[in-house]
């Protein structure tokens, strides 16, 4: 089946777009022999490659972030001669690391939103950047390898990082983010997946609905549209702009028939 024919059985136009660029770095890695990688996917496109390679019967591709729990990843595609340590020694040649160190003034200010905002605000894009690990004192900001200097060039123009030292470094110089988990407990009619997006996102069930059908939710990394999706115990569930959350345990059932759910969620 040629380029054509496996891109359109897929509907929109971004994910025809998305996987003709995996298929041309496929391509290129089988004439030069050589790893390739594209920019950073995000869950959703992760999800639609991944199904895609398994779809042509691919394997020879990793997908990584920088560090094990990134969300954004690039896939790293690579010719059969070549063992998972040999790519693993090329993880430095593919992503770096920007750090921006903030001044004794400003430190504890900025969240998460503000560094992302200074991106956008300068036009970068947004698919050369992966996760942005934010400090009390700053951020560790994930990029590929030949973006680095430019967004590090750039963060530097923006008032709010004037008085910060920012620095290109080794993605082994990464700082490991310190995950806190915040328990809460929710009451679901049954263990469908619309149920526990209108709980955990605080929304109606029917808008939980929409945000399952505008892929938004991700059930253990994988998309998911459908809403009676069935929750077990240990799933992971993300909803974008909403955060991701932990099935820990089924404590019971109230006297109407609901389940009493533990659930904790990254804060």
């Amino acid at each position: 089946m040629n380029k054509t024919e496996l891109l359109n059985s897929y509907k929109r136009q971004e994910d025809k777009m998305i996987l003709a660029q995996v298929l041309d770095k496929i391509n290129l890695m089988q004439k030069t022999q050589k790893i390739e990688s594209t920019d950073f996917l995000d869950m959703y496109q992760i999800s639609l490659v991944e199904s895609f390679l398994k779809k042509i019967e691919f394997s020879n591709f990793i997908l990584f972030g920088g560090f094990e729990e990134a969300e954004r990843k690039v896939l790293i595609v690579y010719p059969e001669k070549y063992t998972i340590e040999m790519i693993e020694k090329n993880y430095d040649k593919l992503l770096k690391i920007v750090r921006v160190e903030l001044s004794d003034e400003e430190k504890g200010k900025y969240a998460h939103r503000n560094y992302l905002g200074g991106i956008v605000k300068l036009g970068l894009k947004r698919e050369k950047v992966g996760d942005i690990l934010v400090f009390e004192d700053g951020a560790d900001i994930v990029t590929v390898n030949e973006f680095a200097e430019i967004l590090k060039t750039e963060l530097g123009t923006l008032t709010r990082f004037q008085n910060s030292k920012i620095e290109e470094l080794e993605l082994s110089k990464i700082r490991k983010l310190e995950l806190k988990l915040e328990e809460v407990k929710i009451i679901v009619p049954s263990l469908r997946l619309d149920n526990f997006v209108s709980d955990l996102a605080k929304t109606s069930r029917s808008k939980a609905g929409e945000i399952i059908e505008q892929e938004r939710v991700f059930v253990n990394g994988k998309s998911e549209t459908k809403l009676s999706k069935q929750i077990k115990l240990n799933d992971v569930i993300t909803i974008r702009g909403k955060g991701r959350f932990v099935i820990k345990e089924f404590k019971g059932n109230t006297r109407s028939g609901r389940t009493v759910v533990a659930v904790e969620k990254y804060v």
